[in-house]
């Protein structure tokens, strides 16, 4: 299939269910897949398929009980990963090797995260709500209190959402970022008065050149970026896919597209089993 073109730092691989995308930098620290629309859970308009999310645990080799999901409430919300649980959340993390995480998204930037020392990992579903109220840092601040992860060490990978070549907001949207405390400059850096096609990613056809009174294009791949930075995450280690999800109908799924009866696409990711070491008995990478 003629697939449409990451950034470098990301690859396709083929499963058996369909393409799916890696991040070159993520995967030797841990097993994770972002899926496509040709996997089952891509003609799943509520992300409700039982079947469905039995292919994604396939891919990251663990049964169906043990792919954690949760509820997504488009907050900010994190939970720490337990077997047969589905809370409300929009941050899931854990330093358990027998349990994969996941999440779903349809526009939403779908976050994976992990920490080369620890071994943790974190899964996080981000819209505009969940970037105004700092969900990528609050995955980072989660996975130090819970695991002792410092930012430094870790590496994070955005996958495919609606950029701002084709994602018009209104007044709502940015005032509730200026609410939440963001100044003059991210707004700037975030809220754009025209959209951004690139070759990668053209704009949806009919989408206006300039946005409506009172409207913005806007971008969330930045927004992502600048907060995984904030909270102390190397800007060398964090990686954006820079797929839009509106810009390819026939590989990505997006409600902003396609409404409510858009498909949904899974982010997962598993923590690599700790590897013992000749300099300690115990956990290396805890210290």
């Amino acid at each position: 299939m003629n697939l449409p073109e990451p950034t470098e730092a990301f690859a396709w691989a083929q499963a058996p269910t369909g393409p799916s995308l890696v991040c070159r930098a993520l995967e030797p620290l841990a097993r994770h897949i972002f899926t496509t629309r040709q996997w089952p859970l891509g003609s799943a308009p509520d992300g409700d398929s039982a079947s469905a999310w039995t292919d994604v645990a396939v891919a990251v080799d663990v049964d169906s009980r043990h792919l954690a999901r949760v509820r997504q409430i488009h907050g900010a919300r994190a939970v720490v990963a337990q077997p047969g649980a589905c809370p409300d959340a929009d941050i899931v993390v854990s330093r358990d090797a027998g349990l994969a995480l996941a999440i779903q998204s349809a526009d939403c930037v779908p976050l994976l995260i992990a920490d080369a020392r620890t071994g943790a990992v974190a899964a996080a579903h981000a819209g505009w709500r969940g970037l105004a109220a700092r969900v990528p840092a609050i995955a980072v601040q989660t996975l130090a209190s819970e695991f002792g992860s410092r930012p430094a060490d870790l590496v994070a990978a955005a996958g495919p959402s609606i950029g701002a070549c084709c994602y018009e907001v209104g007044g709502d949207v940015r005032a509730r970022f200026e609410a939440e405390g963001f100044g003059r400059e991210e707004l700037g850096r975030w809220f754009l008065s025209q959209p951004r096609p690139t070759d990668r990613n053209r704009s949806m056809p009919g989408l206006r050149p300039i946005p409506r009174e009172g409207h913005w294009y806007f971008d969330g791949w930045t927004a992502t970026r600048d907060l995984l930075a904030a909270a102390g995450v190397p800007p060398d280690r964090i990686y954006i896919a820079e797929l839009c999800t509106a810009s390819h109908p026939h590989h990505l799924c997006s409600y902003r597209r396609e409404g409510t009866g858009a498909g949904r696409m899974a982010a997962a990711i598993r923590c690599a089993p700790l590897r013992p070491s000749p300099h300690s008995p115990a956990d290396p990478r805890a210290r």
